[in-house]
């Protein structure tokens, strides 16, 4: 099966085929998202797959309300936790996020509903279907990307600048960037949703 070029690793081909690109409206799903394009900041995304499960564990399910509440003395210990990646303003900025996260909610009924407006401001929530021919035509940012990152730093949010929030985009299925030669690239229309 012809798959987008970055697929390569067992784990990775798993993502690609299960999850990337597919329309995400679960508020903890994109939550799950969010930090983990934070912390994928310089590194690998094979890297944060590698570590995802432990990330799952250790930040409660990704249940913002809980992580809001993580104290100093908890930021201590996962900073100690080989399972996750062990940087100080990462983990600082997932608890801040939380809190933003929350805020976030409460003022729009849910992330989902502000989210999906940065690419979709009609609020039907289409995804961009883009066509590009091969991974090196798709661009590291976008003006979308850029609106969403000022907006969510405006709001509290760190770690989301504006290549962190096209990744993003991309793995909450609000961009699908499927190359044309890929098999799960349905032209036309987005990936089913999660």
């Amino acid at each position: 099966m012809n798959r987008c070029a970055w697929a390569r690793s067992d784990l990775a081909i798993v993502y690609h085929d299960q999850e990337w690109g597919r329309p995400v409206h679960d508020d903890r799903v994109l939550f799950e998202f969010l930090i983990l394009e934070g912390a994928q900041a310089g590194l690998s995304w094979d890297t944060i797959l590698r570590k995802r499960a432990r990330y799952r564990k250790v930040f409660e399910g990704f249940d913002p309300a809980k992580v809001a509440r993580f104290r100093a003395a908890r930021i201590e210990n996962l900073l100690l936790d080989p399972g996750i990646v062990r940087h100080r303003l990462k983990v600082a900025s997932a608890i801040d996020n939380a809190k933003a996260f929350l805020r976030v909610q409460r003022e729009f009924g849910s992330f989902d509903t502000y989210i999906w407006r940065f690419i979709d401001p009609s609020g039907k929530q289409c995804p961009r279907v883009n066509a590009w021919k091969s991974m090196h035509e798709v661009p590291a940012k976008t003006p979308e990307s850029d609106a969403m990152s000022k907006d969510l730093k405006q709001r509290g949010f760190r770690f989301v600048g504006s290549t962190i929030c096209y990744a993003f985009m991309q793995a909450v299925g609000m961009v699908n960037d499927h190359t044309t030669d890929c098999a799960l690239r349905e032209p036309g229309r987005a990936l089913p949703s999660l």
